[in-house]
């Protein structure tokens, strides 16, 4: 171990590759990023074979060009950071054996990371430092949860979803409306010129108040449709009026699901600030949403920098520092674990 501070972080989970160096743990000096999207747009939703394929063409190549911009080698680093969990088995596979290799051929330590709890370290990458105890909400594609943070490495699960994610349901709900994949960028830059007309519902699940459920949310919005006649997946789109009404609807719903569900959370302890991250974050209607919210409650609000709010490889970097420096390093038989 160099002492230098330096981490390579590398990320697989899903359906972006990607290959950062941080130092210190906030540090970013490169973060790279090689985007799947066009992938998989035609399936609306990503294929676990072709996601782990692109993922073998694209993380040597990376690896090589974030060292290049940082300006340093493999010998400079502290050690190499690579996410384990949760994601699909494939694509964590690649990053995990390109991580291990690494690590072999050079005598570097190598340690695993949990990829939700990187979403919530990124929060303290930006330019504030961020207080503890923190109410962190992480709000994903395929994850959306609820975590009491007393630490960069003391993180606890208060809730999570008990079906759908927030970005997932995203995704379904563009598709009846006919907005292009991914759906949650779409359906907030749809709901810009319109109003939130219909009032979708927000679960509330008996005896676990810090959980969520979307998949209600998508049913309503699927029944609400096709009692108009409109279902953009069979050739029938809602008129462009009515997509704007009912993606500024939709995001509402789902905003206001999140934020009351984070506010019982905050009720169980005396956050000092409250956070958001994940890829969901970069979702401006419900970064306000949620700054109203917990200033109104008077606890201190932070979100992820846009750049860390995807999946990236500086915030398993960033943690993988700290898991390094605290814990110790883990051993060549470190495995993929697809569940949370």
């Amino acid at each position: 171990m160099t002492g230098s501070g330096l981490i390579l972080g590398i990320e697989s989970s899903c359906d972006e590759t990607a290959a950062a160096v941080v130092g210190e743990g906030r540090r970013i000096l490169s973060n790279l990023v090689a985007s799947q999207i066009p992938l998989h747009a035609p399936f609306r939703g990503v294929v676990p074979e072709l996601a782990a394929r692109a993922h073998e063409a694209a993380v040597v190549p990376l690896v090589r060009e974030a060292l290049a911009q940082a300006g340093c080698r493999l010998e400079d680093l502290e050690g190499i950071a690579v996410t384990r969990k949760p994601g699909l088995i494939g694509a964590l596979l690649v990053g995990i054996a390109a991580a291990k290799a690494l690590a072999l051929a050079r005598g570097l330590p190598l340690v695993g990371v949990d990829h939700l709890e990187a979403h919530i370290h990124s929060v303290g990458m930006g330019e504030a430092p961020v207080p503890f105890p923190l109410l962190a909400a992480v709000v994903s594609g395929g994850h959306t949860g609820l975590y009491r943070v007393d630490g960069p490495l003391q993180t606890r699960l208060l809730g999570c979803t008990v079906d759908d994610a927030a970005g997932e349901a995203f995704d379904k709900a563009a598709g009846l409306l006919g907005l292009p994949y991914p759906g949650g960028p779409q359906i907030e830059k749809a709901a810009r010129a319109g109003k939130p007309t219909v009032a979708f519902p927000v679960a509330k699940i008996k005896g676990r108040p810090l959980h969520f459920s979307f998949s209600g949310l998508k049913t309503a919005i699927l029944h609400h449709c096709r009692r108009n006649g409109w279902n953009a997946l069979e050739g029938k789109p809602p008129p462009p009026e009515e997509v704007a009404n009912l993606a500024a609807s939709f995001q509402d719903a789902v905003a206001r699901a999140l934020v009351e569900t984070a506010l019982r959370g905050a009720a169980t302890f005396r956050p000092a600030g409250a956070a958001l991250c994940g890829g969901v974050a970069l979702n401006r209607h419900l970064r306000e949403a949620f700054r109203a919210a917990f200033g109104k409650a008077g606890i201190p609000f932070f979100h992820a920098p846009d750049a860390l709010c995807g999946d990236n490889a500086a915030m398993v970097a960033g943690l993988g520092f700290h898991l390094l420096r605290e814990r110790g390093p883990d051993g060549l038989d470190l495995d993929a674990q697809p569940r949370a």
